[in-house]
């Protein structure tokens, strides 16, 4: 069974969350204190974490950025609606969505069941005749889940991972903006919404640690293409 933590201190809220998840059939837990809810992520017996941004002890993002040392878990960050620098903040911390409150139960198990079939999807996905793949200094190993830069592996989010295998095996090929919301966010891409694009900021700033290299180039108005060679 799928167990989810949810750190936030709205105890009203947890309630609410907590009746509708196990309506789903999810085990829950919430938490009040960010130092409390660290300690039980780091424990890596969820399979994904609510986080809310203002908490009690410490605040969510340094939750998130303290829990990204440990555990790529992941993490749905519950922001103040509009508040456009925690969204972009904590996605560079390496959350794997946001949600802007008030939002709808409904609303929230769709996109935890999102998060969770893309984590599923490669945790499962089998294609031995791509298991291994190679472009532009950058190596797939599909059944280590893992993309490497040289020798080097990076240290990848489940949504990132998802991000840049698209992208390899695809190089070459234009990925639309819009394919890439729906194959590895699972939602479509919604006007404004820089998720995707903080997501892509992020895979080339690790990327970059090892290989300043361009890899991946923005094509404005049509989506990402992977490089394969030096351009």
């Amino acid at each position: 069974m799928t167990s989810i933590l949810m750190i936030d201190d709205d105890v009203a809220l947890t309630q609410l969350v907590a009746e509708y998840l196990q309506l789903d059939g999810y085990q829950f837990k919430a938490v009040h204190q960010g130092p409390e809810g660290l300690e039980l992520a780091k424990s890596n017996t969820f399979q994904l974490v609510l986080l809310d941004i203002m908490l009690p002890g410490m605040d969510g993002l340094t939750v998130l950025k303290q829990l990204r040392q440990h555990s790529y878990c992941p993490v749905l960050m519950l922001t103040a609606r509009g508040d456009e620098i925690d969204k972009v903040v904590g996605l560079e911390l390496g959350a794997d969505d946001y949600l802007a409150k008030p939002f709808s139960p409904r609303e929230l198990v769709a996109r935890i069941k999102a998060i969770l079939r893309r984590v599923e999807l490669i945790q499962h996905q089998q294609q031995p005749q791509l298991s291994a793949l190679q472009v532009n200094g950058l190596r797939l190993d599909s059944a280590k889940r893992q993309v490497l830069v040289g020798e080097q592996p990076l240290i990848l989010t489940a949504t990132e991972y998802q991000i840049l295998e698209l992208l390899l095996r695809h190089a070459g090929d234009v990925v639309s903006k819009e394919d890439l919301s729906q194959l590895a966010l699972g939602k479509r891409l919604q006007l404004y919404d820089r998720s995707l694009d903080m997501h892509i900021s992020n895979i080339r700033k690790k990327i970059a640690q090892y290989d300043e290299g361009e890899k991946i180039q923005t094509l404005r108005g049509l989506g990402y293409v992977l490089l394969e060679g030096e351009q």
